[in-house]
Parts: C-alpha cells; sequence; structure tokens
C-alpha cells in the first residue's frame, strides 16, 4: 500500500496547493506589468494543462528532479538536504526522551495502580496531552532560555565550534569526527526544543503503557508465573512489558506524525534550522515546489515508519502472521 498512498498524496498535495492561489502573483508583485507577468508563468510551465504539471511533477519526482525553489531558484533537493536532518535530528531526539521517559512511567503507574504514584502520572500525562506545544515551547524559552539563562535559544550548535558537515546530522558528525566537545553544545542546543517536542508523545506512551500493563497484569499466565516464584521484577520486565508492548509500539508509530507537525511549530519558537521553518516560510511565499517537497517527506516518513510498526509485531507476538 506505500505505492498508491504516496501517490495519492502527491496528488492531493499538487492539487490542493493549486487551489490556494497563483504563485506568479507573489514572484511578480502587486506593479507587475502583463508582460512579466506572462513571462514568469511560461518559465513556470503555468500554462500548460492541469494534468501536464502534474505528469511533469510525477515525472521529475521519480527521477530525482524536485524542482526548484521558486524564489531562490535552488533545486529543492539541495535544500532539502540541508533542512532535513536539523528536523530528523530534533524528532529522533524527542522520541528517544518520549520512550525513555514514557514507558518506565507508564509501567510503574500500571503496577502501582491508583496509588498516589498512578495518580501524579495519569495527571501528568493528562496535562502533556492537553497543553498545545507552541505554548509549552514558548514557556521553555522564557523560563530556561531567558530567564534563567541555562539553554541556548537558537541555533543547533555554538558559533565556536568548526564541524566538519559530512552529514549534516551533527550528532553524527560530531561521533564520526570525535569531536565531543562540539557534540556537547549540539546536545546543548538540542536539549530544550527536542524537550518540548517529546511532551505529547511522552504523554500518550505513559497512558497506553500504564492500560497495557493493567491489562496484561490480570493474565493467566502472570499468576502462573507468580505461582512458580519467579521474581517480581522479571514477571513485570519480562512477561508483562512484552506482552503489553503491542499498543505501545502502535502509538510510537502514530506518534511520528505528532512528531512531524509538532516539530513545524517548535523549529519556528525556537528557529531551529530545520523543515519547519522551511516549510512555513515556503507556504507563506506560496513556493510551490517546496511545500509539495515537505509534504511528500513527511508522508514517506510516516508510512515508513508505520510499515516498521507491522513488521514490528510479528516479532512481538510470535501469534502473528501476515499472509
Amino acid at each position: 500500500m506505500l505505492i498508491p498512498i504516496l501517490l495519492g498524496v502527491t496528488f492531493l498535495a499538487y492539487g490542493m496547493l493549486l487551489l490556494t492561489g497563483d504563485p506568479v502573483g507573489a514572484l511578480a508583485g502587486q506593479h507587475a506589468t502583463p508582460e512579466i507577468t506572462a513571462a514568469i508563468r511560461e518559465r513556470l510551465g503555468l500554462d500548460d494543462p492541469l494534468p501536464v504539471q502534474y505528469w511533469r511533477y510525477l515525472s521529475g519526482i521519480l527521477s530525482g528532479d524536485w524542482g526548484r525553489s521558486i524564489i531562490t531558484r535552488s533545486p529543492v533537493l539541495n535544500e532539502l538536504g540541508s533542512f532535513f536532518p536539523a528536523t530528523v535530528e530534533l524528532a529522533v531526539a524527542a522520541m528517544v526522551i518520549a520512550i525513555l521517559v514514557g514507558i518506565p512511567l507508564g509501567v510503574i503507574a500500571g503496577y502501582k495502580h491508583n496509588s498516589l504514584i498512578d495518580l501524579g502520572n495519569t495527571f501528568g500525562a493528562l496535562v502533556g496531552v492537553s497543553m498545545p506545544i507552541f505554548w509549552l515551547a514558548l514557556i521553555l524559552l522564557w523560563v530556561f532560555g531567558l530567564k534563567l539563562g541555562w539553554f541556548p535559544t537558537t541555533g543547533r550548535i555554538g558559533s565556536g565550534f568548526d564541524l566538519a558537515h559530512i552529514t549534516n546530522f551533527y550528532v553524527l558528525d560530531s561521533l564520526l569526527t570525535l569531536n565531543f566537545p562540539a557534540l556537547l553544545s549540539a546536545l546543548h542546543y538540542m536539549a530544550l526544543p527536542a524537550l518540548a517536542l517529546a511532551t505529547i508523545p511522552t504523554a500518550f506512551i505513559t497512558r497506553i503503557t500504564r492500560s497495557a500493563i493493567l491489562n496484561v497484569l490480570g493474565e493467566e499466565y502472570i499468576r502462573a508465573a507468580r505461582a512458580k516464584g519467579v521474581r517480581e521484577s522479571i514477571v513485570v520486565a519480562k512477561h508483562a512489558l512484552r506482552n503489553a508492548m503491542l499498543p505501545v509500539v502502535t502509538v510510537i508509530g502514530l506518534q511520528v506524525g505528532s512528531l512531524l507537525s509538532g516539530a513545524i511549530l517548535t523549529e519556528t519558537v525556537f528557529a531551529w534550522p530545520g523543515m519547519g521553518r522551511w516549510i512555513v516560510n515556503a507556504i507563506v511565499a506560496r513556493n510551490f515546489p517546496v511545500v509539495q517537497a515537505g509534504v511528500l517527506v513527511f508522508a514517506l516518513i510516516f508510512v515508513l515508519v508505520n510499515l516498521v510498526i507491522d513488521i514490528l509485531y510479528a516479532w512481538l507476538d510470535p501469534r502473528i502472521r501476515y499472509t
């Protein structure tokens, strides 16, 4: 289903963007003559019928030519190569935080059902789910960045670090070059936006893990393991947690969409040089090739992650077989 889904995404992205307005007006300006407008329209290929335009767009994607930015006239793939690593790095950091915090909190809350710990975790998860990410990002920026000065407010790395850009993933490049001061600086700059972005996924993972653990702890094989004298830590970690992971893994996969959409707001607040700001600026300028590329990349990430989640089901639960 990956191919028809991505084809549908390209069709919707191309068709719906055309309904938002004509990019020629934004490029030519208010005082452009009809001759200038016609020349721009011809240069961009907007005089052709819509099916021809869409086919040219689709053929370019398949051949590796994603067009040129209307504003900078740079190839979209070149700009994507500079902005995409920043967004992926931020999203991966946020997901790592969400998993490392959300799963243990959910396990503890489920095991300590109806205790103060459970009630505290439930209340915290509810607050995390309900809190708008842009508001939380602004609060974190104001408190820890401006008032306390513990974290930088913009950028990806300190200005005094000479880092070789091998992959444009600053953390990975720091490790590849064994530049540990640059690594610490990159993690320092990433901490605050990653924390803001991780809040909602952490809350969802905590809630689902708690519910899954509660359901599993009442199963017969858990009572059998306890009757055999298996240590309680092994019962929870080995028997209960693994069998409770199916819904948790599902939520982790679905939260990728939340991370991608939340990254746009987070990057805008923290001036993080990633795809979020790139796409927002392109939307304002009606830079269609950039917006289409961003939508396609986000859709590709989402469907690939869900494919991996489907494969993980069979590994987590041997009873599952796909035909």
